[in-house]
């Protein structure tokens, strides 16, 4: 745990303010949820809340299984990381930030698919242009985007119908198992 040296004050209601700069890097929003843990020292510890990372092994096990069926890579993402990755090495994807215009792409909660010629597409992890999406379909859970299924551009595929088919498919199956 790190020490930022900001010391805020409880009000009379309970409330601490989490101060401005700590919730821009943490990307921490009105209305963001936060999960609260206590430690043996008596720490409190605010984390930012991840329903599709409450998936997890399951989110792998369907990103592995996707994969296979669509004979390319493919990742699964939270709002503001990636979860789950299969098909290209899980240490240079798993658990990096996401790209501006991937999060732009969830958000707004809108397909995007790589047409033939189409040269401009989202980069996948934050700061980096080694994987590119293909497909990017959002994960919709009560109404609100949680996360998305990605479909990683490797340069040897072309992204058809059935393929879009497939991360919708699993896109609209995991909104769904967060909703149980």
């Amino acid at each position: 745990m790190k020490a930022t040296g900001i010391v805020r004050r409880i009000d009379d209601l309970g409330r601490v303010v989490i101060p401005k700069e700590i919730r821009r890097t943490l990307k921490i929003r009105e209305g963001d949820p936060l999960e609260i843990y206590t430690g043996r020292d008596g720490e409190v510890i605010f984390k930012k809340y991840s329903p599709i990372g409450e998936l997890g092994d399951f989110a792998t096990t369907y990103a592995e299984t996707l994969a296979k069926t669509a004979g390319m890579p493919v990742c699964i993402t939270d709002k503001d990381n990636i979860i789950a990755v299969s098909g290209v090495p899980k240490k240079e994807l798993s658990e990096k930030p996401l790209s501006s215009e991937l999060e732009q792409l969830i958000n707004e909660k809108t397909n995007f698919v790589l047409k033939p010629g189409q040269s401009r597409r989202p980069g996948i992890a934050a700061g980096s242009d080694k994987y590119m999406a293909g497909i990017v379909v959002p994960i919709i859970s009560e109404g609100d985007a949680i996360g998305s299924v990605v479909m990683i551009d490797d340069g040897e595929e072309t992204f058809g119908e059935v393929a879009e088919k497939l991360a919708i498919s699993a896109a609209g199956f995991l909104g769904r198992q967060m909703e149980l």
